[in-house]
């Protein structure tokens, strides 16, 4: 049996090229089921400053891209992206660019009771293909409960704020790290390649850890 990995993947929401990358992943592991891995959902915040309650989807483009039109056709590039691994992106769904923040509490909340690994791409899709406010304390607790986790504790776990802290610690120390943009998937602490990778890169990578641990 090859050694356990730890794949640390550290991502963001609101990203598209995350949302393509780990489902690259997800597709090179369901076809490698032999291998031995363990997943680590680590939070990085491509908008730091974003209001708690985000803001309109136009007035976003227009403050990251400097016009609507630019964004559309960056955009319009991605959904083709997606469309080939199976992920229906509608942008034009997207109403809100939310705060990122409270998805990722929630997602280390879930790593607890071992449903991160579920509770990610319900997410993902819900934003990026939903065009859902994830941001949302009702909308992310209807989404847990739908990967199994209990209604109530959910909301009382949004509610106390708890983690908040954690979150822009984990995305300080990815900056010092050198992560300046994601997806970033760090393979058992010593390899790491950044960017939406197709999965026969991410195979190579992994396949290159399995070896390296056991020549030690």
């Amino acid at each position: 049996m090859p050694s356990r990995l730890l794949i640390e993947i550290v991502f963001d929401f609101v990203c598209p090229w995350c949302y393509l990358g780990v489902k690259r992943l997800s597709f090179l592991l369901a076809r490698r089921r032999e291998l031995d891995v363990v997943l680590n959902w680590r939070p990085f915040l491509l908008n730091p400053d974003m209001p708690k309650g985000g803001m309109s989807r136009a007035d976003y483009m227009i403050r990251k891209f400097g016009a609507e039109d630019r964004a559309k056709r960056l955009y319009a590039s991605i959904a083709e992206l997606g469309e080939a691994e199976g992920i229906a992106i509608n942008f034009s769904a997207i109403r809100r660019t939310p705060n990122s923040v409270e998805a990722h509490r929630l997602v280390r909340e879930a790593a607890r009771t071992g449903l991160a690994n579920r509770l990610v791409p319900r997410i993902f899709a819900a934003h990026f293909v939903e065009g859902l406010d994830i941001g949302s304390h009702a909308v992310l607790t209807t989404l847990a409960s739908e990967v199994g986790m209990e209604v109530e504790e959910v909301r009382s776990f949004l509610d106390s704020g708890e983690g908040t802290e954690f979150v822009h610690a984990e995305n300080l120390h990815a900056h010092r790290l050198g992560i300046n943009g994601v997806p970033c998937f760090l393979i058992d602490g010593e390899y790491a390649i950044a960017g939406a990778q197709e999965s026969e890169v991410l195979e190579r990578l992994i396949d290159l850890a399995l070896s390296t641990n056991e020549e030690r």
